[in-house]
């Protein structure tokens, strides 16, 4: 569903927590429902296959997303949620081959979708070298998700993702101020949760700023400095990244930066590429 992601490689020990497309039934094309806006051209319940599937679970306008009306699949990653459902907790057997199981294998779906977000963030505190002190927590939680990812479909579902979701902030919030003091002194703004909706902060120093679940929607970002910027659900949707430097920045995601604007000279954090239609 998702822009090609082979153009940079992912952060360590993240390869297995990436969609892959040609690994899965098209899951989030049949079991997530979305409605006509500028996102997505059409209505579509959930349970019901995207009028661009194929029968070979592939998309027929994978390459002309954005021009066929359909954007909000570019920005869509399940990490890698899809294939861990298709091949080992159902086994290979789709909800095509197997259409008894299939409103099961889409509610199965998303619970996986959320603890493999949850793998995704642990891992990378893990390689975040000034966080050592909560890695062994880290890596002790990361095993126990990984651990219930393994499990039946009827386990799976009654799992409680909220405490899960809870114990991985914890343990994020104190990974990211580990991270965050080595913008020195006076830096690491805290915008925890700001509304910067349209903000006019071009140029703006963010060095260490904590930004987790800020509103940054059309915001001028252009040329500001976020390195080692803390942006765990910032909402940047049509922000302006251009020229912006976001080395080192904490939990960015790729499906962030594919809601967002930016150009060539747009500075990325290591694994992470730059979306196809900035380039454009």
């Amino acid at each position: 569903m998702t822009e090609a992601h082979q153009d940079a490689a992912p952060p360590p020990g993240t390869s297995a927590l990436r969609a892959d497309c040609g690994d899965c039934f098209a899951l989030c094309c049949v079991a997530l429902p979305f409605s006509a806006s500028a996102d997505f051209a059409v209505d579509k319940p959930a349970g019901r296959p995207c009028g661009n599937l194929r029968d070979d679970f592939r998309c027929g306008i994978h390459t002309r997303l954005r021009d066929g009306g359909f954007p909000g699949c570019t920005v869509y990653d399940c990490f890698g949620a899809g294939q861990k459902v298709s091949r080992v907790t159902f086994a290979g057997r789709s909800w095509r081959s197997a259409p008894g199981s299939a409103w099961q294998m889409f509610d199965v779906f998303p619970v996986m979708r959320q603890l493999h977000e949850l793998l995704w963030y642990l891992t990378a505190a893990l390689a975040l070298p000034p966080a050592r002190p909560v890695h062994p927590a880290a890596r002790a939680l990361r095993d126990e998700i990984e651990a219930v990812t393994l499990r039946d479909a009827e386990e799976l579902l009654g799992t409680d993702v909220a405490a899960l979701r809870g114990r991985t902030g914890e343990l994020l919030l104190r990974a990211s101020a580990l991270a965050r003091a080595g913008a020195g002194p006076g830096r690491g703004k805290n915008r925890r949760g700001a509304d910067l909706l349209g903000a006019g902060l071009a140029g703006a120093d963010l060095h260490g700023a904590d930004l987790r679940g800020a509103c940054l929607i059309a915001a001028d970002l252009r040329g500001a400095d976020l390195r080692l910027a803390d942006l765990l659900g910032a909402d940047l949707r049509d922000t302006d990244l251009s020229g912006a430097d976001l080395t080192g920045s904490i939990f960015l995601t790729q499906p962030q930066l594919q809601q967002a604007r930016g150009d060539a000279a747009t500075r990325l954090p290591s694994g992470l590429h730059r979306p196809a239609h900035w380039i454009a």
